[in-house]
């Protein structure tokens, strides 16, 4: 067993901490600017690192996956297990974060003069999201599938935005390929397969500065958060501390209940188990708050570690980060009750209801949009009649609690992949090496 502060998940912790701190340091020493022309910019470069090899990996292994299944009707049947699993665990995270909302009550403990700072200090970063929000809500419910489908590969291979835009091109690759003779197709799914390996040692090469690139975004988050002053930063989170404490509250129940009942029906896998396999991946989303910058290392670590096979990762986890949005969504609720209760408006039932209608639809309708969990909250507020303008209220401490959702998201994409394996019967050996011991 390797010493433990050479083990992968503790280096990464590790460089989570010390960027805490050096964060704390530089906003109470003056070092602001120093961190984010020096030190923030190592983090961007490891988010481009990662986001670099995103496209071509899902591309590569979506296309080997499906010539390996040789069955255009098993691919089909999995494509709806897929949505299927993802709809149910967004509509379950969005009453669970209902439920807690309404039993802490956090807007109750906002003091008037705080709402009166916050709505005036965040006012000017409402009018782009509601713009946004209003373009997502007047497009056709056709829009979303049209949008699946590129005019140009290239173009949508360029944005990682466009994610499923590229699992469309390689699942249509993957079925042209199996629809002509093998001794034409063999020298293509050859090429493809080697790219595969190819991208998967890169991504353990990259995974070598992970430590140091999650320093440098933690600083960063840190010194973004605090500026110059730190008391200002301190005074805002005690403020909004049980708003917070509602949002992780509701995170955590939702990993340890859904998930857990979800690998109860599914498979046999301890629920321990599959964090300890996943956590590097985990710690990335916390650290780069993006599913897409992540899903190189979910993909490796679901295949290597957990167990599914690559014909159903390959597909499950480049759907899920972008439409599957578990942690965003209960989010989204604890949020709009939250507003609600500070701003004094009493929401019935019905308007509960339509919470997690709204939600659901909209972490299907706004995926790939630029701030999408803004633009979601913009729209369910929208639908139960809330001022947007309290979306002021929660900003401040957006971004620390976009961490830990995104962190839930990727969670949510490797426990339905481990799901749809089963199913499939394409759940093998869960390997916990040393790294995770």
């Amino acid at each position: 067993m390797k010493k433990w502060y050479k083990q992968l998940h503790w280096q990464i912790i590790i460089g989570l901490v010390l960027g805490l701190i050096w964060g704390l340091i530089a906003s109470i020493t003056g070092y602001t600017a120093f961190t984010i022309d020096y030190i923030q910019p190592i983090g961007t470069i490891f988010i481009n690192l990662l986001k670099l090899i995103a496209v071509p990996l899902v591309l590569a292994s979506l296309i080997v996956g499906v010539t390996n299944l040789n069955d255009v009707t098993k691919l089909s049947r999995m494509g709806g297990k897929t949505i299927g699993i993802y709809l149910v665990t967004t509509i379950f995270a969005i009453t669970i974060g209902l439920t807690v909302v309404n039993i802490i009550q956090p807007g109750d403990f906002l003091p008037t003069e705080t709402q009166d700072q916050l709505m005036s200090s965040y006012e000017g970063n409402i009018e782009g999201s509601a713009q946004s929000a209003k373009e997502v809500m007047e497009r056709s419910p056709m829009t979303f599938f049209v949008d699946i489908v590129p005019q140009n590969f290239f173009k949508a291979a360029a944005d990682n935005g466009n994610m499923l835009q590229v699992v469309f091109v390689a699942i249509l690759l993957g079925i042209g390929l199996i629809q002509i003779p093998s001794d034409k197709s063999k020298s293509l799914i050859n090429f493809f397969d080697s790219l595969n390996e190819v991208i998967i040692k890169i991504v353990d090469l990259v995974m070598k500065i992970a430590p140091y690139g999650v320093f440098a975004l933690m600083a960063g988050v840190i010194v973004d958060l605090a500026g110059d002053d730190i008391g200002q930063a301190l005074n805002l989170l005690g403020a909004l501390g049980w708003y917070c404490v509602a949002v992780l509250v509701g995170l955590l129940l939702h990993l340890f209940l859904v998930y857990s009942s979800l690998f109860k029906i599914f498979s046999k896998m301890k629920l321990t188990d599959f964090f300890k396999a996943i956590r590097p991946a985990m710690l990335l989303g916390f650290s780069t708050s993006s599913s897409s910058a992540t899903l190189p290392v979910t993909m490796e670590r679901v295949e290597k570690n957990v167990g599914v096979d690559e014909e159903v990762a390959s597909f499950v986890l480049p759907i899920g980060a972008t439409i599957n949005m578990d942690g965003t969504s209960l989010y989204q609720a604890v949020a709009a009750v939250f507003i609600a209760q500070a701003l004094g408006l009493d929401l019935g039932i019905g308007q509960q209801l339509t919470i997690v209608i709204t939600a659901t639809l909209a972490s299907i309708g706004s995926a790939g949009v630029p701030g999408a969990g803004i633009i979601m909250l913009v729209i369910v507020l929208q639908a139960i009649q809330v001022p947007v303008e309290g979306i002021a209220l929660i900003l401040g401490v957006d971004r620390i609690l976009d961490m830990c959702r995104t962190a839930v998201n990727i969670t949510g994409d490797a426990a339905v992949s481990v799901a749809v394996a089963h199913t499939e019967g394409l759940l093998g050996e869960m390997h916990l090496e040393d790294d995770d011991e």
